[in-house]
């Protein structure tokens, strides 16, 4: 297997399986149906597929040293939230990431196919990787994407993310657009007497 990651080696993703019939992590998208998003180890080959669409994409973008893509074999599975959107036949139509530090989430690999565009796939993606991230406890996402990307940085713009500084290991590069979103914690009341 390309990424290493069976279900036994992939803690997060059981413990999230496990959590879904108690907590919300998917979301009813309006207006669209037959899209399922879920959580689920990204070393399949419809997965690699889109990872490999996304590439060539940005290789079209941007020069290698401006490019920070994330080979997901190298990151542990308790460090990593996958998402997958299918559509109502099963196939694969988009991916995004979540990894996971001791301090906040990094959202990578974000990819809907073109042909799905603008139907809200992306948007239901972002939704349950912030979710998985709060319920694993984190207050802080953040991104790095590029500027020759104005459709995503709208899109992030429009869900609450707010242009920064780099973080962690990036530095500063005019071609990456760094950003950050506060998660706010969910304040559960006892509606008992």
């Amino acid at each position: 297997c390309l990424f290493g990651f069976r279900d036994s080696r992939f803690p997060l993703l059981l413990s999230l399986r496990r959590l879904r019939g108690r907590a919300p992590l998917s979301l009813d998208l309006t207006g669209m149906t037959g899209i399922d998003v879920k959580f689920e180890p990204p070393d399949q080959a419809e997965v690699i597929a889109l990872i490999s669409e996304l590439d060539a994409f940005q290789d079209t973008l941007y020069p290698p040293e401006s490019r920070h893509s994330l080979d997901l074999s190298s990151v542990k599975g308790a460090d990593l939230i996958f998402a997958v959107a299918r559509d109502k036949s099963g196939r694969a139509i988009g991916c995004g990431a979540v990894v996971l530090s001791a301090r906040y989430g990094e959202i990578k690999r974000m990819y809907v196919q073109p042909r799905c565009r603008g139907q809200g796939v992306a948007r239901r993606i972002l939704e349950d990787l912030e979710s998985a991230a709060r319920l694993q406890g984190r207050t802080e996402l953040v991104l790095e994407t590029g500027p020759y990307q104005p459709e995503a940085l709208a899109f992030y713009e429009s869900r609450g993310y707010r242009r920064r500084g780099p973080f962690g290991g990036y530095v500063d590069d005019p071609l990456s657009v760094f950003m950050q979103k506060s998660l706010a914690v969910r304040a559960h009341r006892d509606h008992g007497g």
